[in-house]
């Protein structure tokens, strides 16, 4: 088994990132856990460090892709060239469900996938949209791929060092799981999804979550942009 390396991008997440660090360390081959804060204005970085995760923190907001790509040269410092760790993406909000992320290493480290992604089961809190800027990211992957992801959007992903260098630059804000599997499979790269069994926050159906939706939306759409002719 390969050594892994948690990474955790994290804004505000100070109830819940102690318990997703301490869970995410769990999983077997786990090595690493480290903690992206990304310009929070609460205790985020103190709580996950307490928790015992490595911590690096961006002085303002950067967006889920500035956080990964901090991670993963974070990451990358402490690794060995000539065998680096395989990354493992998770959001902040799994709490304990987050142990339930080590399906996701196993095809990478065998070498049956590249990069794998979690599908989540109906999650525990109400909530969410009406699916159309998943159909959109769905659309768009297909059109570039010919692959039909069944949840196009999740960001709990585990891939291998050289397909996450393949990838770069990563898109910009809610764009970047989107691109990221476009770019891999471009590249001729495999690419699986795995159902996990996590559940997190869900983004509720009030004004705040339709324009939450709305901005993912035009990130997905700008990231697709990148494809348009080529």
């Amino acid at each position: 088994m390969p050594a892994v390396a948690v990474v955790i991008p994290a804004k505000d997440e100070s109830a819940r990132v102690a318990t997703t660090v301490r869970a995410a360390a769990q999983i077997p081959g786990v090595d690493l856990v480290l903690v992206v804060d990304d310009g929070s204005s609460d205790d985020t970085a103190a709580v996950a460090a307490a928790a015992g995760a490595r911590v690096v923190s961006h002085a303002r907001n950067r967006g889920k892709a500035a956080a990964m790509e901090t991670g993963a040269a974070a990451v990358g410092g402490l690794d060995d060239p000539h065998d680096p760790r395989l990354l493992l993406f998770l959001d902040a909000d799994l709490e304990g469900t987050a142990a339930a992320a080590a399906v996701l290493v196993p095809p990478v480290a065998d070498g049956v996938a590249d990069m794998t992604i979690a599908t989540l089961p109906p999650q525990r809190t109400a909530g969410g949209g009406h699916g159309f800027v998943v159909r959109a990211a769905r659309t768009g992957i297909a059109r570039a791929t010919g692959f039909s992801p069944v949840q196009p959007l999740s960001g709990q992903r585990c891939l291998t060092r050289a397909a996450f260098e393949a990838a770069r630059p990563l898109a910009r804000g809610f764009g970047v799981e989107t691109a990221l599997t476009i770019d891999l499979l471009r590249a001729g790269l495999r690419v699986r999804e795995v159902e996990c069994d996590l559940h997190h926050r869900v983004t509720g159906k009030d004004w705040r979550g339709q324009v939450h939706r709305f901005r993912q939306y035009l990130h997905v759409r700008r990231a697709l942009l990148r494809y348009r002719g080529r």
